[in-house]
C-alpha cells in the first residue's frame, strides 16, 4: 500500500500563503517508481476540485481557480510533493489533499483517476 501523508495546512488572514507538503511511504511504495501526483481540495457542501497536477517528467498542469497563485514541485530524493500557496482567499478555505497513480491520468483534475490518497489538511482563510 502507498500512504500519503500531507502536512502544512493551518489558519491565515486573506492575501497569507503556505507551503503544503505530501510524503510518500508504505510498502507498496518504490521510489523507483514514477507517480503522477495531483493536489485537490474539498470545501464543505461542494465536490472534490482539482487544483494541480504533476508527471514524473516535471510536466505541470494547473486550474484555472489557482493558476499565478499556487505552485506545485516535487522532491523526488524526498518521496515529497510540494504546494506554495500564495495570495490566499477565504474562498480556498478547504480540506486539501494530495493523491498519486502510477498511470497518467486521462483527466487530471478527475478523482477517479488517482488510486491513493493522503488524509487531508485543512486549510482556513480568514477575511
Amino acid at each position: 500500500q502507498v500512504r500519503l501523508v500531507e502536512s502544512g495546512g493551518g489558519s491565515v488572514q486573506s492575501g497569507g500563503s503556505l507551503r503544503l507538503s505530501c510524503t510518500a511511504s508504505g510498502a507498496g511504495f518504490s521510489r523507483y517508481e514514477s507517480y503522477c501526483v495531483g493536489w485537490f481540495r474539498q470545501a464543505p457542501g461542494k465536490e472534490r476540485e482539482g487544483l494541480a497536477h504533476i508527471d514524473p517528467d516535471g510536466t505541470i498542469t494547473y486550474a484555472d481557480s489557482v493558476k499565478g497563485r499556487f505552485t506545485i514541485s516535487q522532491d523526488v530524493a524526498k518521496n515529497t510533493w510540494y504546494l506554495e500557496m500564495n495570495s490566499l482567499k477565504p474562498e480556498d478555505t478547504a480540506m486539501y489533499y494530495c493523491t498519486a497513480d502510477l498511470f497518467f491520468p486521462t483527466d487530471w483534475s478527475e478523482k477517479t483517476e488517482y488510486s491513493y490518497w493522503g488524509q487531508g489538511t485543512q486549510v482556513t482563510v480568514s477575511s
